[in-house]
């Protein structure tokens, strides 16, 4: 990870998608696959989930999967989720041993585990609405994390804790290293140290899953930048503009978690309601990024067709709210008037 002044200039290519398959090969076992995988975990599961709220404490576990057992390292994460809204943490899995060459979670050190957060039958739907956030910007650019399914069953003491559907998310530095990459790690930045292409993206995306709850320029925190997104930054000496990665999509309008909470400072009502967060200096790229966006219809609505499990119900609400999402970019007057004249 490389440490940044806060003034940068912004000048990166986007990406071909030649070069991102290029890349693939440098995909880490457990994302090279999209079947979902079937996962037991065992471990002090009750006194994780009871101390969630207070402590990320990390205890002994044993994960087993595909014809493998491994000791792992569990604790609870994350803050607004961990603290607030889940009946079930959001989970870290830390291998403290190295792999084998044939292990499916080989090169993997700590990982983020999405779970399902709410105990009643219908978590597993906001699981999946929440993986096809992931899909979607996997769709936008290579310049995303990963995602896998798991079905986990969580044992503790011999006893069936619960089976919920979960999902793997790609780590930070596997991410950049699969894109030739790295992390950053910088207090805060100016939108002028962002590359521009990159960045006008990630504002289209987050409003066509209406997901406001992000920063790409500044933290929670000081030395924590960004909010629910990372910075990545070519190797080569001289590089200058960072790509922001979002992640942490379950308080956008495509999820429409019951606990996601609105942000009233925005003027917005509904977690559903759509509210632009670009900045003003990137409009000029946005025609043709939405353009593209409109190009690649057919690929998003093949993604969330793609999900497995999720049910009619919830696969028609992601698909139309896909759909307005497409209406308010029909043209260049349309993205200016619902988007562009919001631009921060």
């Amino acid at each position: 990870m490389r440490t940044f002044p806060i003034a940068l200039a912004a000048a990166l290519a986007l990406p071909s998608v030649a070069n991102a398959q290029e890349t693939a090969g440098k995909v880490t076992p457990l994302f090279a696959e999209d079947a979902v995988l079937e996962v037991t975990i065992t471990g002090p599961i009750k006194q994780i989930v009871r101390k969630a709220k207070r402590s990320t404490d990390a205890y002994p576990a044993i994960l087993a999967t595909a014809g493998e057992t491994l000791p792992i390292e569990l604790s609870a994460r994350g803050l607004s989720r961990r603290q607030k809204s889940c009946r079930f943490p959001p989970l870290r899995v830390k291998f403290p041993e190295t792999k084998a060459d044939g292990s499916l979670f080989r090169k993997q050190g700590s990982i983020k585990l999405v779970t399902h957060c709410l105990t009643r039958s219908s978590a597993e739907q906001l699981v999946l609405r929440e993986y096809a956030a992931y899909r979607l910007f996997n769709v936008a650019t290579p310049k995303s994390h990963m995602v896998r399914l798991a079905q986990i069953t969580y044992v503790d003491e011999g006893e069936v804790v619960d089976r919920k559907l979960g999902f793997f998310i790609e780590d930070t530095d596997d991410t950049a290293r699969r894109l030739g990459m790295e992390e950053v790690d910088v207090d805060r930045i100016s939108p002028r140290s962002l590359d521009r292409q990159d960045a006008a993206r990630y504002a289209l995306f987050q409003y066509m899953i209406g997901n406001t709850d992000w920063a790409m320029i500044v933290g929670p925190k000081p030395g924590d930048c960004c909010h629910n997104s990372k910075l990545l930054q070519a190797k080569e000496p001289g590089s200058t503009g960072m790509t922001p990665v979002p992640y942490d999509f379950d308080s956008s309008g495509i999820v429409d978690a019951p606990y996601a909470e609105v942000n009233e400072t925005l003027g917005i009502r509904d977690v559903k309601q759509r509210k632009y967060r670009g900045f003003c200096q990137f409009n000029d790229l946005m025609p043709s990024l939405a353009a593209r966006f409109r190009a690649q219809r057919t690929d998003f609505e093949s993604a969330i067709a793609a999900i497995p499990r999720l049910d009619a119900e919830n696969r028609a609400q992601v698909r139309d709210y896909l759909a307005s999402f497409f209406a308010d970019i029909a043209d260049d007057a349309a993205l200016q008037k619902n988007l562009l004249d919001d631009c921060r």
